[in-house]
């Protein structure tokens, strides 16, 4: 009789802040590997009486960062997500969280000399960011291998996720699928992690579709990139990753980040009017070559006034 697996409950936090417009994910280096991960620690319950606070102890302890806001996302168990050379011991399962974040310079000079460092959302999912257009490596690349990877199988169920995750034909693309776009990406083989994992002797191409991180935590990063472009159309979260004032061309600008895509303008503006979200502070920024932006600051009454408040913003409408 086979011995019962040895388990080891784990913690993972997908942190992110907003700079210069771009959303960045904190990473953490691990024993020299090249690879990026999460920070990431084991749950002790005897030191710590809940998950949360837990996580929070690890993080600050491997980055020098207090966390703020956060949320459990998910628990990631599957079998062979931490094998990778050297890798000995008990399986680890995995409960993920997304936490949100604001840059402070000062702060942010202690975080590096611990070893953790920001770095762009999207370098780990590039096909995920349609700001500037549709990505070029989508039609050059991705969409061709997972064509063929697709008709490789007899079945049709391969054919029908890749239209639901990317959509083609009539299916319309949804910015929330994140996750099933890099399960798709996985299976196929056309992600370094595959290699890594085992389920392929090598990544069926020879471009790299995004930074690759250690273990599974791109797929956990995903699986935070789904979560927050969800959670920003029925919760205020955007403001989390926001300064205590603002001018709505900034708000706007980290809307269009986390979700991707652009926004219209003066369609933003009426959303955000007609939310009420936001109330002016009665001063002003000054602009370059324009006139000075007024600036708000988020209306946390909103939060007692009805249950579901956030930025219903429209996605794209084909892939």
């Amino acid at each position: 009789m086979t011995a019962p697996a040895e388990i080891e409950i784990g913690l993972n936090a997908a942190i992110v802040a907003i700079n210069a417009r771009t959303p960045r994910l904190l990473v953490v280096g691990e024993d020299g590997n090249a690879l990026d991960a999460l920070p990431f620690g084991p749950f002790d319950p005897n030191r710590h009486r809940t998950m949360e606070m837990s996580l929070r102890h690890t993080v600050e302890a491997q980055t020098a960062l207090e966390l703020g806001y956060i949320e459990q996302l998910y628990t990631f168990g599957d079998r062979g997500r931490h094998k990778m050379p050297g890798d000995q011991g008990p399986h680890v399962v995995s409960v993920g969280y997304l936490a949100l974040t604001r840059l402070d310079t000062d702060r942010d000079a202690r975080l590096e000399l611990s070893g953790a460092r920001w770095r762009d959302w999207y370098g780990y999912l590039p096909w995920e960011d349609w700001r500037r257009g549709r990505p070029a490596l989508l039609d050059s690349l991705i969409l061709p291998a997972l064509t063929e990877w697709a008709d490789e199988a007899s079945a049709s169920s391969r054919r029908s996720r890749l239209k639901l995750a990317f959509g083609l034909d009539d299916f319309p693309f949804d910015e929330e699928h994140v996750l099933e776009r890099y399960e798709l990406l996985y299976e196929a083989g056309l992600v370094e992690e595959a290699a890594q994992d085992g389920r392929v002797e090598r990544c069926r191409t020879t471009v790299t579709l995004g930074r690759p991180m250690r273990h599974d935590h791109r797929r956990i990063t995903a699986t935070a990139l789904a979560r927050l472009r969800s959670k920003i159309k029925y919760r205020p979260v955007i403001f989390e990753l926001m300064p205590p004032e603002f001018t709505l061309t900034e708000l706007q600008g980290t809307v269009e980040a986390i979700a991707g895509h652009p926004v219209h303008k003066q369609n933003f503006r009426r959303l955000v009017d007609g939310a009420e979200l936001v109330e002016p502070t009665g001063s002003t920024q000054a602009a370059t070559g324009g006139r000075p932006a007024a600036l708000f600051r988020f209306r946390r009454q909103v939060l007692e006034e009805r249950p579901a408040p956030g930025l219903k913003v429209g996605g794209r409408t084909s892939g």
